[in-house]
């Protein structure tokens, strides 16, 4: 029982230190096996009901953790409701009306709680629980390097400057995640997790009704549920071959020109990526390999030096 007060005292004075001193441990797989051993099973079981229940769920897990790594890093920020302090991530251009999940970390975060009192950081929680939507959708898995703190803050401008858009050209692209230290190679390999998901019509008309470089009978068929004017809510997958399968279809479809945004069809379009596009699209082994390893980097992503983070009790608000 002493050992137990002791290691509880711990936790909680590094939570405390973390909001004055910039955190940046090393991250390991096994931070938490001794403080909350079962950290990850806990995480599957909430996890594999929500994407058995609803795959595009899986997906859009996938999206929030992309979305929080890549604004000031890993740190939960996409998860804090805006305050009279400031305004937060959630209402972004690119997350408005479009992430969600929010409501699966929340009951993540409840379990985790129960049993490990703020011990596990919700960003921890969000990239265990995008490692378990890839898996759960038939992909890859992969060891979750863990130690993630969580943001007391959060800023719209930030995300709004920080996140590609649907119209993004292949040369942006590559400069986006280079400004993250991520290579094009794993540019390209993290843009792959679009072989599951959905997009809504308003991120893809103009690709379906103005561009020359699309497969003439997908852009009909895109066209039957996304008209010229209206429907900007209405969704279609980005592979609607596999959509809800984690797999290599993302790149066939791209070779096929049947890519559903602009910046999915940029990776294949006579530039620096076509190459391996190809490789992908011809080796789902190598793309899966690739993606995890890419996913392993971007989650090393942290805050800035000097930013004050904890352990959230809830991953909504600050302590």
């Amino acid at each position: 029982m002493g050992f137990l007060l002791a290691a509880r005292s711990y936790v909680a004075a590094a939570a405390l230190l973390c909001v004055v001193l910039p955190c940046h441990a090393k991250l390991s797989p096994r931070f938490y096996a001794r403080t909350c051993p079962n950290v990850e099973a806990i995480v599957r079981s909430v996890m594999a009901p929500a994407v058995a229940a609803e795959p595009r769920m899986g997906a859009s897990i996938i999206r929030l953790f992309f979305h929080d790594c890549f604004v000031n890093g890993c740190d939960a920020s996409i998860l804090l409701d805006d305050t009279p302090a400031f305004t937060g991530e959630k209402n972004a251009g690119a997350n408005a009306n479009s992430v969600r999940g929010y409501e699966v970390i929340d009951a993540i975060k409840a379990r985790v709680e129960a049993a490990c009192k703020a011990t596990v950081s919700c960003a921890d929680i969000v990239a265990l629980a995008a490692r378990d939507a890839v898996n759960l959708l038939r992909g890859p898995t992969w060891n979750v390097p863990l130690g993630r703190k969580d943001s007391r803050t959060a800023t719209q401008s930030a995300a709004n400057a920080n996140l590609p858009g649907p119209g993004a050209s292949a040369a942006s692209l590559v400069l986006a995640f280079a400004a993250k230290g991520l290579s094009a190679r794993e540019m390209t390999a993290l843009s792959g997790a679009h072989t599951v998901g959905r997009a809504r019509c308003a991120l893809f008309r103009g690709r379906i009704y103005r561009e020359p470089n699309i497969n003439a009978t997908f852009a009909a068929a895109r066209r039957q549920t996304c008209p010229q004017a209206g429907g900007d809510g209405n969704l279609a997958p980005f592979d609607d071959r596999t959509p809800d399968a984690f797999d290599n279809a993302y790149y066939a479809n791209l070779v096929a020109r049947r890519g559903l945004l602009h910046s999915d069809q940029e990776l294949f379009n006579g530039g620096s990526q076509d190459a391996l596009v190809r490789k992908y699209s011809g080796n789902g082994k190598i793309f899966a390999g690739d993606f995890a390893k890419a996913m392993v980097k971007m989650g090393g992503l942290l805050p800035a030096a000097g930013t004050p983070t904890e352990v959230r009790l809830n991953c909504r608000r600050v302590n």
